[in-house]
């Protein structure tokens, strides 16, 4: 399936399971929200699609001067809320949040539960940005970012989303951004996941094709399985005690 091929299905997909409710959409400045928020356009018309930004202290000012230029430019209503205050609040009732990891999650957390209930308020829906090779790995928080009711990107590689984002239209700005969730200061996602994209991305489809990794440095292979592994709780309900017979 071609790029415009692959753009035209996602829009049926969006048209099919959205209908006539409207849509909340964490715009982060970043390229998955971008190409997330066009698509949504396109499928569902600028009145259906409600953008909120949504920035912390760590986020640069970069993040939501794009997020902006991307809603401004899509002609979407959007709101900009900081999650600081929240974050405040957390931190004076629960002793010990210290931990970059704790807050960062805790961060998604509360931005997941502002667009829900953003969404809520308009009986609509949470559209997701988490693009393929995030799933596939475990690269989102649970309950964060990854609480939503429908991912439309989220069978595209990270590659797949930045030719997509081209054939968009999508500022080059914000392809051209280096990745980065900006739940910490100097977080960047290549360097938390150990590797580039395009390095990623090319392990990610020869195992999902059953290829042979050896033309790929092993430890890089072996840490992509690991990955995989240790985040496959995260792509199912939990578990439950089965009590019926």
């Amino acid at each position: 399936m071609t790029i415009l091929e692959k753009r035209q299905a996602i829009i049926t997909f969006l048209k099919t399971y959205v209908q006539e409710k409207p849509t909340v959409i964490g715009l982060s400045g970043g390229i998955d929200s971008a190409v997330v928020a066009f698509l949504a356009v396109t499928a569902l018309g600028k009145d259906n699609v409600h953008g909120y930004i949504l920035p912390s202290s760590t986020n640069a000012n970069e993040d939501a001067t794009l997020a902006t230029e991307v809603a401004t430019s899509l002609g979407v209503s959007y709101e900009t809320v900081s999650i600081e205050p929240i974050l405040d609040a957390f931190k004076t009732s629960l002793e010990g949040l210290t931990t970059q990891h704790a807050i960062g999650n805790l961060k998604a957390r509360i931005r997941m539960s502002i667009l829900y209930t953003k969404a809520n308020s308009i009986d609509g829906m949470v559209l997701g940005t988490g693009n393929k090779t995030e799933c596939m790995i475990g690269y989102y928080t649970k309950y964060g970012d990854g609480g939503v009711d429908l991912l439309p990107i989220a069978d595209l590689y990270k590659h797949e989303v930045r030719a997509l984002a081209k054939e968009l239209g999508v500022p080059q700005d914000i392809i051209e951004k280096k990745p980065t969730a900006g739940l910490w200061k100097g977080q960047y996602d290549e360097d938390e996941i150990g590797m580039s994209y395009d390095t990623l991305d090319g392990i990610l489809e020869t195992i999902e094709t059953n290829g042979n990794t050896t033309a790929f440095d092993a430890s890089n292979v072996k840490r992509v399985q690991q990955m995989i592994e240790i985040s496959e709780h995260k792509r199912h309900m939990p578990p439950i005690a089965k009590l019926s017979s």
